[in-house]
C-alpha cells in the first residue's frame, strides 16, 4: 500500500534554510519569478531574515511596501514553494499582486501544494484582519486560476496591466472574517 503524501507545513524561514532557499530563488528566477522577495545582492542571510521580521511588523518598509508575512511551504523537510501575505493593499497591489502571492517549485507542481499554501495563506490573512483577499494570476495560468477557485475565489475581472503584456485575472477569496472583523463560525 502506498504511503500517503507528506503534509505541507507553512513556516518562516530559518538560518538553516539559506542554501535551499537561495537554490529555489535561482530556479524560479529562470521563470521570471522571485522566490526570495526583496532579496538584495550581497545581503547576508541573517540580515534578510531580520528584514522579513521587520516587514511582518511594518517596521522600516521601503516606499510603496506594505506589511507582509513571508512563509515557505515545506514537505518532508524539503522546500516546495513560498507564499507572501500582504496585510493591506496599496494602489499597485489593488490592481495586480493583491493580498497573496505564491509559487511552487517546478519539481513539486501538480501535487496540491499550491492549494494547501493558498489555504494556509488565507488563514494568515484572516489573522491580520483581511476579510476578502484579492488574489491575482496571469490570465493564461490555468493551474493558478483553478487553485484560486478551489479555495473559494470568485473572478472579479480580467485587467490589462500597462507594461506587463499579460492580462491578469483578479479574484476575491473569502478568508472567513465577517464585517466586524471577527472570525466567522465554521460550518
Amino acid at each position: 500500500m502506498p504511503h500517503p503524501p507528506a503534509t505541507l507545513q507553512l513556516r518562516s524561514l530559518t538560518p538553516q534554510d539559506e542554501d535551499a532557499a537561495r537554490a529555489a530563488h535561482d530556479e524560479l528566477a529562470r521563470e521570471g519569478f522571485d522566490f526570495l522577495l526583496g532579496a538584495q545582492g550581497g545581503e547576508g542571510w541573517d540580515a534578510y531574515l531580520r528584514r522579513l521580521d521587520d516587514e511582518r511588523a511594518g517596521v522600516g518598509l521601503p516606499d510603496g511596501w506594505v506589511p507582509a508575512t513571508f512563509l515557505v511551504g515545506e514537505v518532508g523537510g524539503v522546500l516546495v514553494g513560498r507564499v507572501s501575505v500582504r496585510h493591506a493593499l496599496n494602489e499597485a497591489l489593488s490592481v495586480v499582486g493583491g493580498h497573496i502571492g505564491y509559487g511552487v517549485l517546478p519539481a513539486h507542481r501538480r501535487r496540491g501544494y499550491a492549494t494547501a499554501m493558498l489555504r494556509g495563506a488565507l488563514t494568515v490573512a484572516r489573522s491580520v484582519g483581511v476579510r476578502e483577499a484579492l488574489v491575482t494570476c496571469d490570465d493564461a495560468n490555468v493551474g493558478s486560476a483553478r487553485t484560486i477557485e478551489r479555495c473559494g475565489g470568485v473572478l472579479q475581472d480580467v485587467v490589462d496591466v500597462p507594461g506587463d503584456g499579460a492580462p491578469k485575472r483578479r479574484y476575491l477569496v473569502p478568508t472567513g472574517v465577517d464585517e466586524e472583523g471577527a472570525s466567522a463560525p465554521s460550518s
